[in-house]
């Protein structure tokens, strides 16, 4: 499974095709964090193993707190610094930039709205979210 947060955002993808993510206000935070956390660990029935990047929430205490408690749930494996293409979750922010245009939604809360749209839609669609983990960049995860 991989894992990312952008602005107002944070998703993680599983190779057998299913999306979680949560849409918020303001910034990413370990809160924000563990939450996306909890939810992964609540609907799997065995050990989630999740790549992220080395963004500083990843790495922060509260994080680390969260995870020593969740041994058993969550395992945390970060990536190398400075290599986005190795994390299958990219292609998902790709494409959702590819199909959420910022410029065409007015309001704020508008883009919220559309993300989150977006994100629903490709949660019932898991042959897309496998396709995530065919790139050639990423097949690592899934062999």
């Amino acid at each position: 499974m991989a894992a990312r947060a952008g602005k107002e955002k944070a998703e993680a993808v599983a190779s057998r095709g299913a999306l979680w993510f949560t849409v918020f206000p303001g910034k990413f935070t370990a809160k924000v964090f563990c939450v996306l956390l909890e939810r992964l660990a609540t609907h799997a029935r065995r050990t989630v193993r999740v790549i992220v990047d080395r963004h500083p929430v990843h790495r922060s205490k509260a994080a680390e707190r969260w995870l020593a408690e969740h041994t058993e749930r969550i395992e945390l494996h970060l990536m190398p610094g400075h290599s986005p293409e190795l994390n299958p979750d990219e292609l998902l922010n790709a494409d959702l930039k590819h199909h959420v245009h910022a410029a065409r939604v007015t309001p704020i809360d508008g883009l919220a709205r559309e993300t989150r749209r977006f994100l629903h839609r490709r949660q019932h669609q898991p042959h897309i979210v496998t396709g995530y983990f065919h790139a050639r960049h990423v097949r690592y995860t899934i062999e």
